[in-house]
């Protein structure tokens, strides 16, 4: 069956935004003299929201509502101030982006990054492409897994959700997919593991962008 929509995960799959992430939080920690992390660490915490990501590169026992939202504060001032500095498309992703846009696929973002830091890296990577699309975390609309952000981009463009694929690097991603009922691709590239994507139940894997393609 023909592909008439395709909604891609951000961080990880369209892009490799980790080490702006790091920085933006090792900056955070270092304001309070906290011990910092590493890329690798990063590459663990994200995947979750802003949220999670400062909860998890805090110490334990400052995990505190107040604590986190200070830090929190503290980290979106940091990466807004630095978004663009080390993050870049994956190889192949602008070409993969504006062919499907040729062949008439309908794109979209669905990201658990918060809006503001969503439509800025996308305005500023991939300005040319017509999403239809582009949505990130937002107060009461709850994070991926949960399939709210996929059934509003199937509502927002009308595709039946059997012509859509949902596609990222995380089982976050895959989970997604599967609460929303349409089919997932996995891509390798990004900050997660094969493993973990087949273990979430991802219906295809792709290692490159020309694979990705043909799926659309």
């Amino acid at each position: 069956m023909r592909i008439e929509l395709a909604i891609f995960d951000l961080d990880g799959t369209l892009l490799d935004t980790v080490g702006d992430l790091a920085a933006a939080s090792n900056r955070m920690l270092a304001l309070r003299g906290l011990p910092e992390h590493s890329y690798d660490d990063y590459c663990r915490f994200v995947g979750n929201g802003i949220l999670r990501l400062v909860e998890r590169a805090l110490p334990e026992e400052l995990r505190t509502p107040e604590y986190v939202a200070a830090a929190r504060a503290d980290f979106i001032r940091f990466y807004l101030e630095a978004i663009d500095r080390y993050t870049k498309p994956y190889a192949g992703i602008p070409e993969l982006l504006a062919e499907a846009a040729r062949r008439g696929v309908r794109l979209a973002v669905a990201s658990n990054k918060f809006q503001q830091g969503t439509e800025q890296l996308v305005r500023r990577f991939f300005p040319a492409i017509p999403f239809a699309a582009v949505l990130g975390q937002r107060p009461d609309v709850p994070l991926k897994p949960d399939p709210a952000v996929v059934e509003e981009i199937l509502a927002r463009t009308g595709i039946p959700r059997e012509r859509a694929l949902f596609v990222g690097d995380s089982g976050i991603d895959m989970q997604t997919a599967r609460a929303a009922g349409v089919r997932s691709v996995g891509v390798t590239w990004g900050f997660r593991s094969r493993e973990e994507l087949r273990q979430a139940g991802a219906d295809v894997l792709v290692d490159r962008s020309e694979e990705l393609l043909r799926l659309l």
